[in-house]
């Protein structure tokens, strides 16, 4: 019920601005998201074929290194005009740790998501915003969790320079458990050639009590018509000694 609340509480907000349904675009890949809204009465599915993730680092001068493979997926549907309901899943986990010689394989389901997405009327061709209310449920199994609920509001605004160009920023503010965390990912999109496109991102997070984390990534999209697209992703994180590696490959489709 407290999920529910938190989020009717912040989509009324959203609500009372005016707001316009952006151009529709897909939220794969990458770290941020889209302005745009999916059309009322159609669905966005958004598969992970997989993502992957691999980090590496030590614990008491010993090396581990773990290896997740998750398909996660996204479903986007039209609520009205600039609104849309998403529901999301981090879909089954395998996971492979390596620490001393010893390794350790796992699989599970992952945690689910519920969300509002609004696009807002920023009255400029070129410039479009969105707001996405969202909550993490963790439903997932005892490795494959968050244990506690996430609450988020993200903003993104994007401003396209030309029909080769585009860019934008998100930011993400996350609540759990009374501890609070930080996201912005500036992000530059552009045109290569004919159907296919790229993109690349730099991530900055800050979490309450944590040290401050960096990343970078950069993709591929290529389009195979209106309504459906093939994604490629790979990215690093900076965090010192501890390698993080990510990426992954996807699918998505509107019906």
């Amino acid at each position: 019920m407290k999920t529910f609340q938190t989020l009717s509480l912040v989509t009324a907000s959203m609500l009372a601005s005016t707001a316009f349904a952006a151009d529709f675009s897909f939220d794969r890949t990458g770290s941020g998201i889209s302005t745009g809204i999916t059309p009322v009465g159609q669905l966005a599915w958004e598969q992970g074929l997989p993502t992957v993730s691999y980090h590496e680092g030590s614990t008491n001068g010993v090396k581990d290194k773990t290896l997740t493979l998750n398909g996660d997926m996204l479903l986007r549907t039209g609520l009205a005009d600039g609104l849309e309901l998403q529901l999301g899943w981090q879909g089954p986990v395998w996971q492979q740790y390596k620490r001393a010689g010893t390794t350790k394989e796992s699989n599970g389901l992952g945690d689910v998501s519920i969300g509002l997405k609004k696009a807002i009327d920023l009255k400029d061709d070129r410039l479009s915003m969105a707001l996405l209310a969202k909550a993490i449920i963790a439903t997932g199994n005892d490795e494959f969790t968050a244990h506690d609920d996430i609450y988020s509001l993200t903003s993104a605004v994007s401003y396209k320079f030309s029909d080769l160009i585009d860019t934008s920023i998100t930011m993400r503010y996350e609540a759990q458990n009374s501890n609070w965390a930080v996201t912005a990912i500036p992000t530059i999109g552009y045109k290569i050639a004919g159907k296919l496109s790229g993109y690349s991102e730099f991530v900055y997070h800050k979490a309450e009590s944590q040290d401050y984390e960096y990343g970078l990534g950069t993709g591929l999209i290529y389009a195979l018509n209106n309504r459906m697209q093939l994604d490629a992703s790979v990215g690093v994180d900076l965090n010192g000694d501890r390698k993080g590696y990510n990426g992954g490959f996807g699918v998505s489709v509107l019906f």
